[in-house]
């Protein structure tokens, strides 16, 4: 088991404009892949993918039509689907958009997939999955009840994949993501993650703001980790698929330790505010690696004071572009 070689083989990535998706589109260009990526924008950004000029195959559309779908799955020996509408408080106010998109669009692909023969699809789960379980480490296998749609979305994305195995035989893997975070993440919106929001409050020297008491705790993974846990399921050995694995660092930081962190990095002298919860969130989240490490090989590589100081310059060019403006 190990990451395959990658020269000239056809792969599609979903989402390839997104966050996740451009760092991975790099790796496989990098390692030769052919590269055809499916993205609507509707969340993914056209400069992520500015760079790579014609070496890519952009197809922009949507994952909830089938025929586009179809379309992207011929002749690809790989679908890496990362495409999909992020954020547990956008899928409390607008469940019905967040169900269309990663469930419906995620069973267009199987669908399509399975139709053009594609020989494995990796897709982005999501830790959220592990729902109101208070059971730490979390470990695959000791899910609890999802508690808001986006979790409901991603919990029905890994069944989908299982019931298209037992019935077609589709390998897959689903990656089960905790906190990803690192350069291209958006800082802007209502529904930006908490990394690059803490980072665009403190280098406008804002106050940012911290939902309920600061204590809950993520286990945030550097996205170089994700892009490698990737190529790593394209090259795990069969009896290592048809199954979820998670993806984080194997640590866990509050979120009052992590504004500390960026508040020093970034040199801020702000004092972070406290608002109330936000529905849907869980309390805590760690990741258990034994599966990844023993099946796919996985194992985080950056630690977060690394991770965050190889992120700033990317929040800091930001700045300095929104000011030329």
């Amino acid at each position: 088991m190990a990451i395959p070689d990658f020269a000239d083989v056809p792969v599609l990535i979903t989402g390839g404009g997104g966050f996740i998706g451009s760092n991975l589109v790099d790796e496989l260009l990098a390692r030769g892949a052919r590269v055809r990526v499916l993205d609507n924008f509707a969340t993914g950004r056209r400069e992520n993918l500015a760079h790579c000029g014609g070496r890519i195959e952009l197809v922009e559309g949507d994952i909830r039509d089938g025929t586009t779908c179809e379309e992207c799955c011929q002749d690809q020996r790989f679908v890496f689907h990362q495409a999909a509408l992020g954020s547990v408080p956008r899928s409390m106010e607008d469940p019905a958009t967040t169900l269309s998109v990663n469930t419906q669009g995620t069973a267009n692909l199987l669908a399509a997939a399975r139709k053009k023969g594609v020989e494995r699809f990796i897709f982005a789960s999501s830790s959220s999955v592990y729902g109101d379980s208070d059971r730490l480490p979390k470990k695959e296998g000791e899910e609890g009840a999802p508690l808001s749609p986006y979790a409901a979305s991603k919990w029905l994305c890994e069944e989908l994949a299982e019931t298209f195995f037992r019935c077609y035989g589709l390998r897959w893997i689903g990656l089960r993501y905790f906190n990803i975070y690192g350069p291209r993440q958006d800082p802007a919106g209502a529904y930006a993650a908490v990394i690059p929001r803490f980072f665009n409050a403190f280098l406008e020297n804002r106050a940012p703001v911290i939902f309920g008491d600061g204590d809950q705790s993520r286990d945030f993974t550097y996205v170089a980790d994700a892009v490698r846990a990737n190529l790593l399921a394209a090259g795990a050995a069969a009896e290592a698929c048809n199954r979820a694995y998670n993806v984080a660092a194997g640590d866990r930081t509050s979120v009052n330790e992590l504004a500390e962190l960026i508040r020093q990095a970034v040199g801020s002298d702000v004092s972070p505010i406290h608002e109330p919860p936000r529905p849907g969130d869980v309390k805590h989240s760690l990741a258990d690696l034994e599966d990844a490490s023993s099946l796919l090989q996985y194992e985080a590589e950056t630690s977060l004071g690394d991770g965050l100081r190889s992120s700033l310059p990317h929040y800091k060019s930001l700045q300095d572009r929104s000011r030329v403006r």
